[in-house]
């Protein structure tokens, strides 16, 4: 770990994590604000609260739980960390990504995030699930300064930041269940204050579908990893200027523990292709 990372050491914290854990995970699942309830489909779960690792602060946001849950969706091995870091806490961006870090020293081969997003899009409505086939990043600062982290390639390629397969998978685990899964773009943002209608009508010229606070860097660090990502947003809230009342992060959690039905089974269904794909590439019967 080098002094432009900080205290943050991706490597002990895997180090740690590797003894508490019973299996090694094949797939990391970030889960953003108000779909904790995730975790309580894990099999044989394992708990790890976030400051009980080295260097690691606790969560501070409402609706992140602050913990990793290591165990199995649909009989794959998985590593769900419930609650993530954000830029907007006072994190630096090495802790931001740095569970992305921890996960590929632990042999994941997929990263799935999940977050909570206001809608941009006129046609996005609270409730909606949107995959994100693309980002901008609005967020004026980057998990990859400085001096590469071990494994990571210094100028990722991110003409494709999300896997095509794994969207191919979601859309199918998503008609499996009859949920409707929409694709657009994800800004990110720095926050922590809600946009402004001015902003929200500058990120639609962007070309920007759902604005949000996160997932953003994650998926930087694990591009330059060579991870391939899945991630979906959980409609929460029409953009300010779309909406009919100010808005608030109650409301986004109380949206996220009506949707979030619909966001489990989804990734049951996912984790089941998922797993499913694995064995077919691997020959195994």
């Amino acid at each position: 770990m080098s002094a432009a990372r900080g205290a943050f050491d991706p490597g002990a914290v895997a180090a740690a994590l590797e003894r508490r854990l019973q299996a090694r995970p094949r797939a990391l699942l970030v889960l953003g604000s108000g779909l904790g309830g995730v975790v309580e489909r894990v099999e044989a779960p394992v708990e790890v609260a976030f400051e009980e690792l080295p260097g690691m602060p606790s969560a501070t946001v409402a609706g992140h739980a602050g913990r990793f849950v290591g165990g199995r969706l649909a009989e794959v091995p998985v590593l769900v960390q419930a609650g993530r870091y954000h830029a907007y806490e006072g994190h630096p961006m090495d802790v931001v990504a740095g569970t992305v870090r921890v996960a590929v020293r632990l042999g994941v081969e997929a990263a799935v995030l999940t977050n909570a997003a206001g809608g941009v899009r006129p046609d996005l409505a609270p409730g909606d699930l949107l995959l994100i086939r693309d980002h901008v990043n609005l967020m004026g600062r980057s998990p990859l300064i400085g001096p590469p982290g071990a494994g990571e390639r210094r100028f990722p390629d991110m003409s494709e930041p999300y896997d095509p397969r794994l969207a191919a998978w979601a859309h199918e685990a998503a008609g499996a269940a009859g949920i409707e899964l929409r694709e657009g773009v994800y800004g990110a943002v720095l926050g922590p204050a809600f946009e402004t209608a001015a902003e929200v009508r500058a990120l639609a010229v962007l070309g920007v579908d759902a604005v949000g606070m996160s997932t953003v860097p994650e998926v930087l660090a694990a591009r330059a990893l060579g991870l391939p990502c899945l991630a979906i947003s959980m409609i929460t809230n029409r953009a300010t200027g779309l909406a009919d009342r100010p808005l608030d992060h109650a409301e986004v959690l109380a949206v996220g523990r009506t949707a979030a039905g619909r966001v489990e089974a989804l990734l049951q269904g996912f984790f089941a292709l998922l797993g499913a794909g694995d064995a077919q590439s691997t020959g195994a019967k």
